[in-house]
């Protein structure tokens, strides 16, 4: 991803300049996931249907590049994070991307609820606790989000305890009454 780097016609800047180019980069990483190759997997071996530390390093590279960075996650880059969380079937990050997940996914929800969110160098960090800018919010999140999110997890392979967790959170704090209406998205004892 560096500046210098030449950019032929066949292989597309994973630099965004915007939420849409980000959203596309982040579907450039999934493609990598899912199949082995591409310019996210080049000089490593990468299996096919495997997520690892550097597939999760390139999207937290394209989530908090300059151009994003004081602007809210958008559904699109939500979205594209949700496909890649699906697409890697073999987790080898240490945890990192469903960390990741689950922070822009509250980035997004927060924002779209109209709630002001940190930026995202912030808000996405792995050495910033997701309990310190998002439990405020929790209140506050409308229901539409919290069945946005619920549908995206609903019938998934790979279960995002932390994103789970938060939406559970969500659900505790403000949509009782909404949970009843999304039996068997997640088993939070309810």
């Amino acid at each position: 991803m560096s500046a210098a780097a030449p950019k032929s016609a066949d292989q597309p800047s994973l630099e965004p300049s915007c939420r849409n180019t980000s959203a596309h980069a982040l579907t450039i990483v999934r493609d990598g996931v899912i199949t082995g190759e591409g310019p996210t997997t080049k000089g490593r071996v990468h299996f096919s249907r495997s997520l690892d530390a550097d597939d999760t390093a390139w999207c937290t590279r394209i989530l908090t590049a300059t151009a994003v960075n004081d602007q809210p996650v958008s559904r699109a880059e939500a979205e594209a994070l949700f496909e890649i969380n699906e697409a890697g079937t073999e987790r080898t990050d240490g945890g990192r991307f469903d960390d990741l997940l689950a922070k822009a996914v509250a980035h997004y929800a927060a924002s779209a609820s109209g709630l002001k969110v940190p930026p995202r160098s912030v808000a996405l960090s792995a050495d910033t606790d997701i309990e310190n800018w998002a439990p405020s919010y929790a209140s506050k999140v409308n229901s539409e989000m919290l069945e946005w999110i619920a549908g995206q997890m609903r019938g998934k392979r790979q279960n995002n305890r932390r994103l789970m967790a938060l939406v559970a959170t969500f659900l505790g704090a403000t949509a009782l009454p909404l949970a009843g209406q999304l039996p068997n998205v997640f088993d939070i004892g309810m």
